[in-house]
């Protein structure tokens, strides 16, 4: 066909039906939309941040620390001297109060740069189900199934706890303690809430995994294994 002449019957290319104005107004929403989704997936399943609110693990983790949590690790393959970040709403019998949806909003875009719910703790696990946990054996140490224990990560001169204790850890449950004992509200500070301060499996959001921030400090987080600690020994027939 030459140019200016008409097309020839059946020869025009199909029309495509024009997309709506709203549709092309709001296409830029698709990227950020899309990346918001990544991140919320990769937070929720993958890995969380959490920022240090406090000084109950120093000199581990300082106040203003930046940490990456886990969220691969079972309760189940927590060890002791792990460090784990968990929801105390229940272990600790703590309440939330009442919020309106904007600050619901606030706090969950707050949640993606670090910042947990006031509910939200971290702290190193001392007892695993089936522990029994003392303090403090005869050298002034604290005592794992009936072994003593060197904690590396407490303050040099720091005592274990200045609190006595002899408890057994329930199943699903694990005791947890801050590593600055002078100044950590934890398992022990607990004993006479419903769940006797243990936190049960459930409400472990993740191992600790990586520091962030600041850079100085950039680098894994000292998990400081209690490897010396024998195994809860399995009960014989008739025992």
């Amino acid at each position: 066909m030459s140019a200016g002449t008409a097309p020839e019957p059946g020869s025009a290319a199909p029309s495509r039906t024009p997309e709506p104005s709203g549709i092309r107004r709001h296409r830029w929403l698709l990227g950020p939309a899309s990346l918001l989704l990544l991140v919320l997936l990769v937070r929720a399943f993958l890995v969380t941040p959490f920022g240090i609110p406090s000084a109950s693990m120093e000199d581990t983790l300082l106040v203003g620390d930046r940490i990456l949590v886990s969220r691969l690790t079972a309760p189940a393959d927590l060890q002791r001297g792990d460090i784990v970040v968990f929801d105390a709403s229940q272990a600790f019998n703590l309440r939330l109060p009442e919020r309106g949806v904007v600050q619901t909003l606030v706090e969950a875009g707050q949640s993606l740069f670090g910042k947990g719910q006031p509910t939200d703790y971290v702290k190193r696990v001392i007892g695993l189900p089936g522990d029994r946990v003392k303090c403090c054996a005869p050298d002034g140490r604290l005592e794992i199934n009936g072994v003593a224990v060197d904690e590396p990560y407490i303050a040099p001169g720091a005592v274990p706890s200045t609190m006595t204790f002899d408890v057994t850890v329930p199943d699903d449950r694990f005791w947890v303690m801050g590593d600055n004992r002078g100044a950590s509200s934890d398992s022990r500070a607990h004993l006479g809430e419903p769940g006797s301060g243990m936190v049960p499996g459930e409400d472990i959001i993740g191992k600790v995994w990586v520091r962030y921030w600041p850079l100085g400090r950039l680098g894994d987080v000292d998990q400081g294994q209690l490897t010396s600690v024998p195994a809860v020994p399995v009960p014989r027939n008739g025992e």
